[in-house]
């Protein structure tokens, strides 16, 4: 199973087990994406702030605002898929959560905070394993496709339903 290496910051809340919620949702992914459950696998995932994450996205996409959640894959699709189950250990990549982002989100949706946190690592970790939304409309339903199964699985309604 995909090993997640999780660090949580303020202004994330300490009243909820964040790390307990990241490893559900990693195994959620691992379940509709088996390449993710090459054990091998090592992600990092980071609760932060809108501070940090708009940093992030203007370091390393040139993109000057805060986001829900960034996504930098360390391996191409490819090698994933190729990748056995044997061998040292292998960074599939690093994720981001924005606090606030997520925060308002979840309250505009009228869905609780985790659950919409749960729906961000799936989809954070998907792209890592290669999925992307922004290639095509087909691409864009498999994603949501896989999005939706894997948090039908933790008992979570879809999330692309008004």
């Amino acid at each position: 199973m995909l090993s997640l290496e999780i660090d949580i910051e303020s202004p994330w809340p300490p009243a909820h087990d964040w790390a307990d919620l990241a490893l559900a949702a990693s195994e959620a992914a691992a379940e509709v994406a088996p390449e993710l459950a090459n054990p091998r696998l090592t992600a990092s995932l980071l609760f932060t702030s809108d501070a940090e994450v708009h940093s992030l996205n203007r370091e390393w996409r040139a993109k000057d605002k805060p986001t829900n959640v960034l996504s930098f894959p360390m391996l191409e699709r490819d090698d994933l898929l190729g990748l056995s189950a044997d061998g040292p250990p292998e960074m599939l990549g690093d994720i981001a959560l924005a606090f606030e982002t997520c925060n308002r989100e979840a309250a505009d949706k009228g869905v609780s905070l985790e659950h919409h946190a749960s729906h961000l690592i799936v989809h954070g970790l998907l792209h890592l394993a290669g999925y992307d939304h922004e290639i095509s409309p087909q691409d864009a339903a498999e994603m949501e496709a896989l999005e939706i199964k894997a948090l039908a699985s933790m008992g979570i309604a879809n999330p692309y339903c008004d």
